[in-house]
Formats: C-alpha cells, structure tokens, sequence
C-alpha cells in the first residue's frame, strides 16, 4: 500500500496562477511590497498618469485625486497583508471566530459611499491596474480572511514576501484540486477517520492518543512528499509526539496494519532474541520508502518519550548527518533531505526546545536548509485552555523570531491544509528556511480515549459532540460540487474497513523479522555478543609515522596566517613535545585522536559552547590570523576523513539533542559534546535519560556519542565543580552507557579511538579535567600513543609501594590521583598504592580483582572522591568493590570511604574552606594529620 500513488494521494491543482510566479503587468510596474513608492503622491501621480497616457483617470477625476485613493487604496492592501489572517476563518468550532478588525474595513481608510464604487489605480499590485474598492475589499477577504490566514509581513527579504504573495494574491487565486486529486484527498481523510475508529471498537479503553478531528493531517502530509518529490526531496525525517502517530505511521508511513494491530494485542515489532524493555506504541518509530510518479522516497519516523518536543533537535541533527552523507550541504544544497516536525499546539508555545531549534535555522554547522513545521493545533494543551497557556494570539508567534512564514488553517477544509503543506514544501526548497503550518482542528475525545474532558471545558466539547466529522464535512461539499455521487463516500469507507479487517485477521499470526537496527549505514557493526564484549578493549595504537605526520599538521603554522603571540608559544611547546616524545599534554593527545581517525577515514564532528578555542584556552583547534580574523583548522588539511569543530549556539538541550541525532544516522564519524562546565548538562537532563541512556533499550537504536564535561574540584564553586557524576553512574545498567574520569592525555587519546575502532557504539561519558589540562603530572610519552598500546581501564602509579609491602590501596578516579600521589610522596609513606578507575562504568572488575590478588599482605581498602558523600561514585562503587575482594580471595572484606561529607551543594564557593576540606580527605584516605596536609597544601 505504501507505493499506491494516485489512489490515495492528491494530484496537484489545475495548472494556472495558483502555482506560477505572477508576470507584473508591463504598464506602471508593480510596486514594491513594502509600498514605498506607493507612498510618494508625487510619484503615485506620475504612475497614473502614463498608465492614462497623460489623461484624466477613468472617471474624470483630477490625477491629484486618484493618486490619493490609491495612496489610501495600498495602505488598506498592506493592512490586510499584515492583519488578514486575524479575520480568517480558521476555528472548525466557530469559538475563535474574531470579528473583521476595524482597520481592515474600507470606512477606516476613508472610502465611504459612492468612493466605494469608484475605481482606484493599482498598478499591477494584486494583478490589477484599475479596481473598485468594493472589488478589491472583496479580493482581499478571500485571498487572507478565508480558510487560510497568512503571517509574512515580518519577513524582512522581500523576495520571500513576493513569492509568497504570488501565490495567495489576486483575483484568480484559489485553491483548486482535479477531479481526482479532490478525491483522492476524500479518500485519504477517511482513511485518517475509519483507522482510528477501526481501533476504537478493536482495543476498547486502550490509549492510541488519536488523530479524531485532525484527519486533513494525512493527505497533506501525503502532499508534502508527492511534491517534495518533484522538488528534489529524496528522504523525509519526521519527529512528533503522541496524538495522531498511529495514524502517520499507518496511513502516512506505511507501516503495515497487520504489525500495529500485532502491537496492540501485546506482541512486538522485534524478534524476542533481540532484547530491550520495548515502549509503548505511541512512542514507536519506523522507516519505509514510497513512490509517487516514479520518485522514490525514503521516510524515517524517529521514536520520541513522552517529554514533548524533545524529538526535534534530534531530527534536525540527524537530517544534518544525512545530508552530509548525500553531499547535500553548502550553499544552494540542503535539498534532498527535509525535516517535518508535527507539534501539538500547546507543546509549541510552551516547550523551549521549539525555540532552541529554530535557533539552529541559518546555522553554520547546524543549518538544515529549512524545516517544515506542521502544528495540530487541538486549541487545548491536556486541560489547559490557549488563553492560560500563553500570552499571545497564536501558538505559532515563536517562530517569527526567525521570521518564518506561518500558514494558519482550517483544519475542516482538507483541500486548504493539502495547500498549505504544498506551499509549504516549495517555499522551503526555494528558500531553505524554515515554515509553520498550524493547523486549527479539535481533539474528539480528550487528551486520551479513556480521559473526560467535559470536566474542563464543557462549552467546547457540548460542540464538538455535535460537530460532524471532517469526512462527512467534506465528502457533502463534493456531492454539492458534483464531484462524487452520494454513495461514493461510503463505499470508500467499506472498502477500506474491510482490509483492515483482513489486517486484523492477519496479525494474529504474524511474526516478526529481523530487527533492523544494524542495517543501511550501520551494516558491520552489532551488539555485544556478550556483556563482557562491551567491558574489552582493542589495540588502538598507531604507527610512528603517522605520529610524527600529525605533529607536523599540528605545529605547522601555514604562510600568511599571523597567530596570537600566546598562540605561537603554545605551538612553540608542541614542537618541543614531539621533537623529544615527552610531555605531552592533554589538548595534543586529543588532537592526535582526532587527526589520527580521520587519516583512517573516521569524521569527527565536536560540537559545544566554545569549543574551538577551548574553554579553558586548551584546545586551540581553530587559529583565528590576528589581522583579518580568517580562520585556519589544521585538522582540517588531513587527508580521508573529515574533521568539523563548531562553536554552538548558547544552549545545551537543543544541542545535545542535535548532536545525539547526527550520531545516530552516522556511526562512522565520531560525535561530540561538550558542555563549557560539566553541569551545564544539567540542562539537558531529558536528552540524557531519555535518550543518552535509553534509547537502546527502549528502542533499539544505537548511538555513539561522545559527551564531554569538565569535572574536578579547584574551588571554582557549586556550578563549576561536578558534573554530577552520580547521575550518570545511576543511569548504567545493561552495558547501556560507558561513563570515564581519565587522568592521561594517552588514555583519552585510546578512549576516543576506541569508540570508533570496535564493532559496536555506545554512548561515552567522560568527567574531562580542568586542573589536569596543564598539570605536570598528567603528562603522557611518545610511545603510549604507538604500537599495540590501548585504554587502560585501570592505572597504577608508578611510584607505589611493591604489591607484597602493600598494605593500603587507594582507590579513586580523576584529579584526586594527582594530590594522593603528591601528599603520599611528600609524607614518604612506603606501604601504599594508588590505583585510579579510569572507567567507572562498565565497571572493570576483572583488571581490579586481578591486581589487588597480588597484594598479600593488603590490610585496607580506601575509596577516595572529592565529591560530597551523596555525590560522586562511591555509592555506585562500593558494592563492585566489595566484589572485587572477594574475588581477589582478600582478607580485606570492604573498602572504607574518605570523601566531603553529604552536602546538599556540590561544592564551596569560598577558597579557604576548599583547602580545608580538600586537606582532611586526602589525610583521611592516606592517615595522615590533617592539619600537616593542610599546611603542606599551602606551601605546595
């Protein structure tokens, strides 16, 4: 059924005006839509007079008069340009009719009585140069006041606005379908209709949050890809939430009847062997190609939570990667793939992330040449009434912060919402930019099937119970037009009952195939045959020679590019780095991860609130001359692979959401985030449990992405501290995320590699230094980069007592390393290790185990953070730990805790009470004075 074209989709209106660009008439020219000319009476009355050919006007009128009722004439067609859609007829209800403002009244620009009837120049503007008012008044309400309201006069290019006028303006300008193209919209509608009354009678009480009362949705959508089609389009992205998804997965995407009803009646889209907690329906996804006219394309519906909205930068960071993987970007690209967001209208106004993502309109890096953005708008937010819900007219008003067109529909009129999405779809190719269709319709029945929404608003739903449905609405207006007999109608909808009675029959015994999550771009990569693949590593060592190559790439400064003079310095170290394979810093072992995927062909996209520079002035990945501002990346200039940094726009939500989209279309290239502080993630928390940490289970969708948040406790204060390391360690369960606190610029250096290098992805956490950036102890060598080397899960320091004089290890993760060494060394303490957890999750028990085995004479066991005590890892730790033991055969039964005490702030803001604390919790964990350690800090 998904490749049935003209049965079921409309075909285009009957070639005329409605679908070309206008001609302006020859004679006196068109004025410019701002009306500024039209404006000037002197010259208005030169305009008139060569269109009179130097004469009177029409009606023997001096030329002084005519020029000012065309003066007034324009200024009322601006004002319906600007205000018209107010006076639409855009309420199914009739409860939001608005009265005709008074300034879209004739009277109100001073025609009155017989001037109504007088003819006034025009000079081509709606296609005419001479019209009575009353003709033009009339012209005017049917081209903004009808089914369809148009927002675009705050468009500032004025290209835009004209080619949108085109096709609204004018005498001849009305929406007209074929024959056939009308009945194929009936058809469509009643299936939208018929389907969701289908599952009514079928799953009695059962939430499918149905489309009833917005079922124009579906030929339009329908349009959007016929159409698109032509236009270029080859793949389509949808996001959305809940109401009407069955139907669009149904009767838009194709997803075969027989596996939604399967679905309902508690099977699975998915084989048992492939795992996953699954989710509910509503919330599902699918992928499927259709074919209208021989254009084939191919459609992806991305699975959502209930958290409204959060689908839609995840949309536009896929559609972003996919249309790198076509070519499809740069300037006059962004054709082939296209994202259509379908909101609710409470949602839109109220959700942040809306806006968020309009911001990444126009984007480097994050521009995906347009979205269409279609608004059911059910004229109710769940109980919630517009007018308590938001504090402007529409719910749309967003989106004029890009200045995207808005389209306002009447969602009973099929054949205005079907124009308006095929509008839609051409604006956005012509332009790509993004657009708004908000379309006005009713919710049947309530937030959900089993809700009473009575209680709430009895008014609207006394009106909605006598309201006909939008099948019959229709279907009444094509008997009327002579388009379709009386019984057309109900045969379309017996026939289309009766398959999916056949459907219904069939789910029963259907099974499943093959789970699809590995194929397309995906192919070779899997799931962990066992949990113990996802804890293993792979040699991710590389050769000398392509060492000794990045190192030229990263120190080579390019003739005719003048550096900052701090800059040069830093560029000055590096070279010393390499020329001596020592003292290697944090910043260079990341560009080598970098520079060393994309030679193998691997992409790297980092993404992040400055992260070019680097917060902390660490990274320096783009080189800015310091004459004329022209940047310079040298990742850049390696060969195969491609290498993209991107400083983001100022939000985390939309970001990560983006960022995590892109990695989930293409696990090839190496995704990051990074968050300017690590608990700036907090504001991004859905994207991270939703998603980050779910999705694989919910939804069997893999993801790659790499996270990057700046932890450690300098005395920086609560928000630049922790990046709640605890939340993500709460989060681990089924090798579903890898969460790392790594203290080596080569450690990080091979986690990166190996994210990409193994045959699986899951998304990486990793609690990145600030003090260590530039520590002298986090230095790395030339060799631990090349050859066989690889992660180390766990690392020892290399000063430690002999395993048989051990008797107390500390454990512990991150910067803390660094002062337990440096305050163990000072004390000459003879009997102690420090073993520091690189990787926290999937905890390395193994490696542990092993290497406190080798520790007889071991008689304690610390666990050391710098986090509070309710923070951190130790109460995720402390049970694998105890393990650990056992399984090492120690003596030693658990480990003790030396950390902050439970705070309910992260961190102290003031410098003196940090040194105080930081002192008692490395004394703690090592047994030494406190108040020696404090004083040993202060003179360090």
């Amino acid at each position: 059924m998904g490749n049935e074209s003209h049965d079921f989709l409309p075909d285009d209106p009957q070639p005329g005006p409605s679908w070309g660009r206008s001609n302006w008439p020859a004679v006196g020219g068109a004025f410019e839509d701002d009306l500024t000319q039209a404006m000037d009476p002197t010259a208005m009355q030169a305009r008139i007079k060569a269109a009179t050919k130097g004469g009177p006007a029409p009606d023997g009128r001096a030329i002084e008069e005519a020029a000012a009722d065309s003066i007034r004439a324009m200024m009322l067609i601006r004002t319906f340009r600007v205000r018209g859609h107010l006076a639409a007829d855009l309420d199914p209800l009739g409860l939001a009719r608005q009265n005709l403002p008074a300034d879209l009244s004739p009277e109100y620009h001073g025609f009155v009585g017989a001037a109504l009837d007088r003819k006034v120049y025009l000079g081509g503007t709606l296609g005419l140069q001479w019209a009575t008012v009353r003709e033009l008044v009339d012209i005017l309400r049917a081209n903004y006041c009808g089914k369809v309201g148009l927002e675009y006069m705050h468009i500032s290019d004025v290209e835009e606005r004209r080619f949108l006028q085109d096709r609204i303006e004018g005498g001849d300008k009305h929406i007209d379908f074929t024959p056939e193209g009308k009945k194929a919209i009936l058809a469509a509608v009643i299936r939208g209709e018929q389907y969701e009354k289908f599952l009514g009678r079928k799953y009695v009480g059962t939430k499918r949050f149905g489309l009833d009362g917005g079922e124009s949705m579906i030929p339009a959508l329908e349009a959007v890809i016929k159409y698109g089609g032509q236009l270029g389009v080859r793949e389509i992205v949808y996001g959305m939430a809940h109401r009407g998804r069955l139907n669009v997965l149904a009767n838009v995407m194709a997803k075969p009847y027989r596996v939604i009803f399967h679905e309902f009646s508690g099977g699975t889209a998915n084989p048992e062997d492939v795992g996953g907690s699954g989710d509910v329906k509503y919330h599902l996804g699918t992928s499927a190609d259709r074919e209208f006219d021989g254009i084939k394309v191919h459609m992806s519906l991305v699975p959502n939570p209930s958290h409204l909205e959060t689908v839609d930068p995840v949309v536009l960071g896929k559609v972003r990667a996919n249309q790198a993987f076509r070519d499809d970007l740069g300037e006059g690209k962004h054709k082939q793939v296209l994202p259509v967001l379908i909101h609710g209208d409470a949602a839109f106004a109220g959700q942040g992330i809306v806006w968020e993502c309009f911001g990444f309109s126009g984007v480097k890096g994050y521009n995906t040449g347009g979205c269409i953005h279609f608004i059911i708008n059910n004229q109710i937010g769940f109980t919630t009434s517009p007018q308590f819900s938001r504090g402007s007219p529409y719910p749309s008003d967003v989106a004029k912060g890009v200045q995207a067109p808005i389209i306002h529909v009447n969602g009973d009129d099929p054949e205005a919402v079907t124009f308006a999405c095929k509008l839609a779809i051409d604006y956005r190719q012509t332009f790509g930019r993004d657009i708004v269709v908000d379309m006005w319709c009713y919710r049947r029945f309530g937030h959900n099937e089993g809700d009473e929404p009575g209680f709430t608003q009895p008014l609207m739903y006394a009106k909605i119970r006598q309201h006909p449905g939008v099948s019959k609405i229709y279907s009444e207006r094509l008997i009327r037009e002579g388009v379709i007999d009386k019984d057309h109608a109900g045969e379309v909808e017996s026939h289309f009952v009766a398959t999916l009675e056949q459907e219904f029959e069939a789910a029963k015994s259907y099974k499943a195939n093959q789970a699809d999550w590995f194929a397309g771009r995906w192919t070779g990569l899997h799931a962990p045959a066992d949990p113990e693949t996802a804890r293993r590593n792979v040699p991710t060592g590389i050769e000398t020679k392509l060492f000794e190559s990045l190192g030229r790439t990263l120190t080579t400064i390019p003739e005719g590019l003048t550096v900052h003079k701090t800059l040069a310095r830093v560029l000055d170290a590096k070279r010393e780095m390499f020329a001596t394979g020592k003292g290697f810093d944090w910043a260079t072992g990341e560009a080598l991860a970098y520079g060393s995927l994309c030679t193998e062909g691997f992409n790297v996209r980092l993404s992040g609130q400055d992260s070019g520079r680097g917060t902390f002035s660490q990274r320096h990945a783009v080189w800015v001359d310091q004459t004329d501002e022209h940047k310079y990346i040298p990742l850049s200039t390696v060969p195969h692979g491609k290498f993209e940094v991107h400083d983001s726009p100022l939000s985390e939500y939309g970001v990560l959401g983006f960022e995590y989209g892109y990695a989930s279309a293409d696990p090839k290239t190496l995704v990051l985030w990074e968050a300017q502080f690590g608990d700036f993630a907090n504001g991004a928390q859905i994207m991270i449990d939703q998603y980050v940490a779910a999705s694989e289970a919910k939804w069997l969708r893999a993801n790659g992405l790499v996270m990057l948040l700046p932890h450690g406790f300098e005395g920086q204060g609560p928000e630049h501290s922790s990046a709640r390391l605890e939340r993500f360690l709460q989060l681990c369960a089924q090798d579903n995320i890898q969460v790392c606190n790594i203290t080596t610029p080569a450690n990080y250096f091979h986690v990166l590699r190996r994210q990409m290098h193994r045959p699986f992805r899951k998304p990486l956490i990793i609690m990145t230094p600030k003090s260590l950036l530039r520590h002298p102890l986090a230095k790395s060598e030339a060799g631990e980069f090349i050859g066989d080397a690889h992660f180390m899960r766990i690392l020892s320091d290399t000063n430690g007592a002999a395993d048989a004089k051990t008797k107390r290890v500390v454990l512990c993760s991150g910067k803390v390393a660094y002062d337990l060494m440096e305050a163990r060394n000072a004390a000459e303490i003879d009997d102690t290790q420090i073993i520091r957890l690189e990787q926290l999750y999937p905890f390395p028990g193994e490696p542990l185990a092993l290497r406190l085995s080798r520790m007889p004479n071991l008689e304690e066991v610390v666990w050391c953070q710098e986090e509070p005590k309710n923070n951190g890892a130790w109460f995720f730790v402390e049970p694998f730990i105890e393990e650990a033991l056992a399984a090492a055969k120690s003596k030693v039964g658990r480990a003790r805790y030396a950390g902050r005490v439970a705070s309910a702030s992260p961190a102290t803001g003031l410098a003196k009470r940090h040194e105080s604390e930081q002192g008692a919790l490395i004394s703690h964990a090592l047994g030494l004075s406190v108040r020696s350690e404090i004083r040993r800090r202060k003179k360090a």
